[in-house]
Parts: C-alpha cells; structure tokens; sequence
C-alpha cells in the first residue's frame, strides 16, 4: 500500500497532477477541498460549518477535517492506497494521521511539495476564478491570506517529514506534462 501526501500552496496544481497519480497508482483521491465543495454546494451540516471559514480565507478547524477523513478512508477498505491531496495542512493534524493511519496498519510513505513562486500562483489562482465560480479564487487579498495560512501553518511540515525522510519537493512550474514527469520519477523511486 501507497500513502501520498500531495501538497503546496493553492493554485500549485495538486488537483490536476492528483488526477494523474490516483490513475497511473491506482490510488483512492482524498482532496479535501473536493470534499468540502460537495458538502456544501449539498448543503450539509459540515458544508454550512466549512462555509463560514472558507468565505473568509480560513482553513476549516483540524476536528472537523480530520473526522470526515477518517470517514472517507473507512469508506474505501480495499484502496491500494491514498492521495491525501490538502491534508495534512499542520504537525497537529498529519500527527492525527499517523496515528489514525497506524491503527490500520499503514503509514504515510511520501509527502510531495509541488512548489512554485506567489505570484504565478496568485495569477493562476486569479484566472481560475473566473470560470470556476469559486469566490475564494477572485479576491486576490483573501488568495494572498491563504498563502499566509499555508506559510504560517502549513510549511512546518516540510521538516516534520524530513525527519522521517518522507519529504520531496518537486517543481510546479512548467507543462502539466512536465510537472507530471517530475512526480512520477519521484513516486517511481520509492
């Protein structure tokens, strides 16, 4: 079994290099985000709560991420393995992970950084906002809130999982081709 953490700043490609991966690994898709979109745009008791901190550039409070990924594993017992693509976000939360994951007998085998400069990110981020309908994705002050989340909360881990040589950075920029090519070589050397 396979457990990859996909992560970096929004707007680095993680949704669109995870659909690679889940394909050519045959892994389970955990995106938290995707997630969370459906509850709301469901109207569900998680997405109303996921709401009121997404409307504000805030990341959704470690319990609740952490429950509903705990559920959604328990939902895919037979996955040869996952893609945790925007969890962990913290050392608080990938701690709950490990020990979550130990208890099903696995653990976490890489984390993945697709890294990439702000303002590339925050122009395709800006972009993207206009056909996705996505209101976090058209104010670039609340994009830019976002990205201090991520190095306030989010960065740490990159040490968090050097300690436990699980930790890669890989080049977002680029074609999607290319970028795809840097991860599996990374993936592929396992």
């Amino acid at each position: 079994m396979i457990n990859i953490v996909l992560f970096g700043k929004p707007g680095a490609g993680k949704g669109t290099q995870a659909d690679f991966l889940k394909e050519k690994y045959n892994l389970t898709h955990l995106s938290t985000g995707d997630i969370f979109r459906f509850n709301i745009k469901n109207d569900t008791d998680l997405g109303k709560l996921a709401k009121t901190f997404i409307d504000k550039g805030d990341l959704v409070p470690d319990e609740v991420t952490i429950k509903m990924l705990e559920s959604e594993v328990d939902k895919n017992p037979n996955s040869a393995g996952f893609l945790f693509d925007g969890f962990p976000r913290t050392i608080a939360q990938a701690q709950s992970l490990d020990l979550f994951l130990k208890s099903k007998k696995q653990n976490i085998t890489a984390t993945v950084a697709l890294e990439a400069d702000d303002t590339i990110l925050v122009a395709r981020l800006l972009e993207r906002g206009k056909t996705s309908g996505r209101p976090d994705d058209q104010d670039e002050e609340k994009i830019r809130n976002r990205y201090d989340e991520y190095n306030q909360k989010t960065a740490p881990l990159m040490d968090y999982y050097k300690t436990q040589g699980k930790f890669y950075a890989v080049n977002g920029i680029g074609s999607i081709d290319e970028v795809t090519q840097r991860l599996s070589k990374v993936i592929d050397g396992l």
